[in-house]
This record gives C-alpha cells, structure tokens and sequence, in this order.
C-alpha cells in the first residue's frame, strides 16, 4: 500500500532533500506540496504529513494534522522538550502519532548520544553550534536535543558545572547546558560538544558536509517510523540501534538496514 505524503515546506532547502528521497521510496507518493501560506486544508487525503516549513508556522501544521487525525513527521527545527509537551495530550488524544526529528543525519544523532554516553563522567560540558546565516532560529534544535539527553545522563549526578551564567556572553542554557550560536556563511552545519574534568577535555564534533547525502539515509528511516507511529517518538535515536546505553525519548525501531528499506521492527531503547 502506498503512503500518501502532503509536504509542507517542500520547497525549502530541506523540504527538497525531503521531496527527493520521498520520490525515490518505494511505497511512499507525495500528493500535496505546501508553502508556508498555503491553506492547511490542502493535506487533506493524505496519510502522514511532513513539515519541513519554519518554526512559526510548525506549530499550526502539527496541529492540523493532529487534528484531520493523520500522522505527522516534523523536521523543523525549534521544537524543544517542552514544546512538544504541548502537543503530547492531543496526539495521545487523537490516536494518532507525532515524530521530531531534531536533525535526520545519522552522524549527528551517533555525536549527540556519545555527547550522552559520556555526560556522567565530566563536569563541565558546553555546547558550540555552527549554521548558515540564512538559519533564523537559535539555538539549533539538533543542540537542543544534545543538551537534553546529556540532561538526562546526568540525572544522578545533577547539572554541569556553568559558571558565570549571567553573563549574557556564557550562551544560553538548555537543561543547565551552555549552548553557544554561531551563524556564518561557507557553512552547513556543525557542532562541537565539549566536556571537561579535572585535567583533561573530551570533544564531540560533527560536520555536515553534503545535506542531500547525509540526510537521505535518516530520511528514509524516519518516514518508516512515522508511518505507524502511535504518541510521541524523538529523534532518530528512538528508531535505530547504535549500540549505545543512553536516556532516550519515544520508541526505538530497527537497524538502520531494515528500517531504510522499511521494515520496521519492534522498538527497543537504544
């Protein structure tokens, strides 16, 4: 059976990843393409919708849905914690399913649950996050995302030591987390996670080179996740087992493999 896809955004420099690899999925057909004005009321029919639009208008897409009761695949940028705790109550109500994909390169996810893994043996972690100039929203939801996992890992041990944190300078805190913004061309994305101890550092670094080839792959397991989701799932790392013990949001799916090619198997923690 064929998925039918309304894309919002689809003409954004994600959404076009997004509507190329929807293409060359089998089982999966977009039948409606959205700009960010566009009438809502034109995803109607379909089966799972995508947004790929603006933070701004996100929020209103994942509603719609919610509300026409189709599933929704969401890889705006912007949607902390607690911002989808907004949402949780009407897609358990409604029955339907909600995916928040932070960042859809599997290099990105593997750098954010190491930053994880490691949260608990180093006091001090920071965040550096580097995008084009053309991205309009800061902090990045991929650091977002980093910061509230390391969060998590450090439930025992409690927040990072970040002194010096009314200095506006010292970047903003997410989950404790200083997280620091850059926004500069002849960049796509990059992000450095840096964690420090007594007499050493440790530091995590991911760069997206080329957007079409590194978010093809997430892309695909994402859409086969979000398919048949039930509630809310977070992140690629609910969907793929990396072979890391770290906190996790959501369901986790199968391999990578199987899930691109969209046998989607039953969800384990990662």
């Amino acid at each position: 059976m064929t998925t039918r896809v309304a894309l919002v955004g689809g003409t954004g420099k994600l959404g076009s990843i997004i509507a190329a690899v929807i293409d060359a999925t089998d089982g999966f057909e977009t039948i409606a393409v959205l700009g960010s004005g566009s009438d809502l009321g034109e995803m109607d029919g379909a089966d799972l919708v995508v947004d790929a639009s603006t933070p701004a208008v996100s929020i209103d897409v994942v509603r719609a849905a919610i509300d026409r009761g189709i599933n929704v695949l969401v890889g705006t940028s912007g949607w902390s914690a607690e911002r989808i705790a907004l949402v949780r109550p009407l897609v358990d109500a409604a029955g339907t399913g909600a995916v928040f994909i932070p960042n859809f390169s599997l290099g990105s996810v593997i750098g954010s649950a190491l930053a994880a893994a490691s949260a608990r043996f180093f006091p001090s972690i920071e965040i550096v996050e580097t995008h084009r100039e053309t991205k309009v929203d800061s902090p990045s939801g991929t650091a977002v995302r980093t910061a509230e996992l390391i969060a998590a890992a450090r439930s025992d041990a409690g927040p990072v030591e970040a002194p010096h944190v009314d200095q506006r300078a010292r970047g903003q805190q997410i989950a404790s987390v200083p997280v620091h913004s850059l926004r500069r061309p002849g960049v796509v994305a990059k992000q450095e996670t840096i964690l420090s101890g007594p007499g050493e550092s440790l530091t995590i670094v991911h760069d997206t080179i080329d957007p079409a080839a590194a978010y093809a792959p997430g892309i695909r397991v994402a859409l086969a996740a979000a398919r048949d989701a039930k509630g809310v799932v977070i992140g690629l790392d609910s969907m793929i087992d990396i072979g890391l013990r770290t906190p996790s949001s959501g369901r986790a799916a199968a391999p990578v493999g199987d899930a691109a090619s969209g046998q989607v198997a039953r969800a384990t923690d990662v």
